[in-house]
């Protein structure tokens, strides 16, 4: 049995995170069953991060680790196709995608025009998690933005580098509705889990307003959607 732990649902979505939300919709779109367990606690997590995935006895963390390890337990096939070209662009646009979530986070956690929101969601839809421990994550996440860099960039410049990367991937993207054809690759659900943990949420950030100019990243969340089974929005 397949169990991935991550963190918890929010505006419609399974995971507020962009990284579990990726494993998830992988696990959709490979067709393999398994149960979400949603979680704060990552002491039981490898290097203390989540997501992570516990199949068959065997712990593995890491988004790439988790989604390389289904594809070689589990016979997943998204991927066969795709070329060695296509492979590299592959994870090209996972990096990519790596430097947005820095962007991502820092506009839920580190800007005040934005936390207020991010906070008063959470705890309306997760009261149990509680004001004072919300507080004490952003001051940590305060000390992760400084060391990254991040966090010492105004508020502008951090946004232009988020959408740039947005830019650039829907770029290669172009009209889809994936971003290798017709049929969605492993690369598509990193993509959705990002998009989506932007898109989707009732926040106005600078990056939401890009997405809001790309019809084609809209789309992609919609197919994406569409491919596991759900309707093209969260309700």
């Amino acid at each position: 049995m397949i169990t991935l732990y991550s963190y918890p649902q929010l505006f419609g979505l399974e995971d507020n995170n962009p990284f579990g939300l990726k494993v998830f919709a992988f696990l959709k779109l490979a067709g393999l069953p398994f149960e979400h367990r949603h979680v704060l606690d990552t002491s039981a997590a490898p290097r203390g991060q989540l997501p992570y995935l516990v199949d068959d006895g065997e712990t593995i963390g890491d988004s790439d680790a988790i989604i390389a390890h289904l594809k070689r337990q589990h016979a997943v096939k998204l991927d066969d196709a795709l070329s060695p070209a296509q492979r590299d662009l592959d994870l090209l646009i996972r990096r990519t995608l790596d430097d947005l979530y820095w962007v991502m986070s820092y506009s839920r956690w580190r800007d005040d025009r934005y936390w207020p929101q991010f906070r008063d969601a959470l705890l309306a839809q997760h009261p149990d998690i509680g004001a004072q421990a919300l507080e004490g994550a952003r001051k940590y996440n305060f000390e992760r933005y400084r060391y990254q860099g991040i966090g010492r960039y105004e508020p502008d410049a951090a946004y232009a580098r988020g959408i740039a990367s947005l830019q650039a991937i829907a770029n290669v993207l172009g009209d889809g509705p994936f971003m290798f054809g017709a049929s969605p690759a492993g690369i598509d659900a990193a993509l959705y889990g990002f998009v989506a943990n932007i898109w989707f949420y009732d926040i106005d950030t600078p990056l939401k307003g890009f997405v809001a100019t790309q019809g084609n990243l809209a789309r992609h969340c919609g197919a994406i959607r569409e491919r596991m089974g759900q309707s093209s929005a969260p309700s």
